[in-house]
């Protein structure tokens, strides 16, 4: 939804329910300000309309009455418009909390304690700490990249987006203009799932490979967006999780603990060389790209080839 849409629906719905008398359609348009924008009385008609019945889907219980002299009036009882009261158990109770400590990181951390205040007031039981049922955990998510928040807007309000993007064997960035279905934190980087419109197919970024500005786009999505989008499946393929085969490698001592994690079996070769042995899959190549000279490629033949291309389009660029 429009910002300007969402600030309107929001003003007319107080006008509504500030009221204590029914407002007529005059009266509504001279207190929004919106309305006083509209033009003629036909423009001003129909976007009123639009909007009571947006309002309406909403779930606001608008009242038509009519007076005496014929005139027709609008509000919105209190009485009538109430949320059921909060119950919340301890599990429920600990797991809002947790939610609400994960965004710590984000422009969301004010309006997360902020929502845990106002469930507290409003029926959260006293006695239950909502952190105590699960006090061993401390989550964190981490958003540092400055592409998380457009990108998490966009992928709510539907939105397209452009950006710069540098892939793993790319020495310089590229637009893409992707529909944004979906992000998702996986082993402490983010990614973007969507559709990528100049290639024609779902792609997943990593938000740390986005340089300069995310720019928001005004037309509509033009690929369906699926019911479940494998953000984790497709990252982890690229990292060899879904591998049948075995790579050999050498890892500079005390570098690289993501491959020393993954690694079937280690050996110390001395000279501050270890050789690894970590499963091999679809993606190795541009991840084993990443840790740069701390890694060498000593076996399948095919994998190394692949890495030396990379880095060599790397140092080319």
């Amino acid at each position: 939804m429009a910002i300007a849409k969402a600030e309107r629906l929001m003003n007319l719905a107080l006008c509504l329910l500030g009221t204590r008398r029914p407002l007529s359609k005059r009266e509504l348009r001279e207190s929004v300000e919106a309305y006083l924008e509209a033009g003629s009385d036909d423009s001003f008609n129909r976007m009123f309309e639009r909007d009571k019945d947006d309002l309406r889907e909403l779930g606001l219980v608008i009242e038509t009455v009519e007076s005496l002299d014929g005139e027709i009036g609008y509000l919105a009882r209190r009485d009538s418009n109430r949320l059921p009261p909060i119950t919340l158990d301890a599990e429920e109770a600990a797991a809002l909390g947790l939610a609400a400590k994960v965004w710590q990181q984000a422009r969301l951390a004010g309006a997360a304690s902020g929502a845990l205040q106002k469930l507290r007031a409003a029926g959260l039981p006293e006695d239950v700490d909502p952190y105590e049922a699960h006090s061993a955990l401390e989550p964190r998510i981490p958003v540092h990249e400055a592409a998380f928040e457009p990108l998490m807007l966009a992928c709510r309000d539907r939105r397209p987006v452009l950006f710069d993007y540098r892939k793993a064997n790319a020495a310089q960035p590229e637009p893409r203009h992707v529909e944004p279905w979906a992000l998702e934190c996986w082993r402490g980087h983010w990614y973007l799932a969507g559709f990528d419109r100049d290639r024609g197919a779902e792609r997943v970024f990593r938000l740390s490979r986005i340089s300069g500005k995310v720019r928001a786009r005004g037309s509509r999505f033009t690929a369906p967006v699926p019911d479940v989008v494998t953000v984790r499946e497709t990252v982890a393929s690229w990292a060899g999780e879904s591998a049948d085969r075995s790579a050999l490698i050498r890892l500079r001592t005390g570098a690289g603990y993501p491959l020393r994690a993954k690694a079937t079996g280690v050996r110390e070769l001395g000279d501050g060389w270890d050789e690894l042995e970590i499963p091999y899959g679809h993606g190795l190549d541009a991840w084993l790209v990443e840790f740069g000279p701390d890694v060498v490629v000593l076996e399948p033949a095919e994998l190394r080839a692949d890495v030396v291309d990379r880095l060599r389009a790397v140092a080319k660029g």
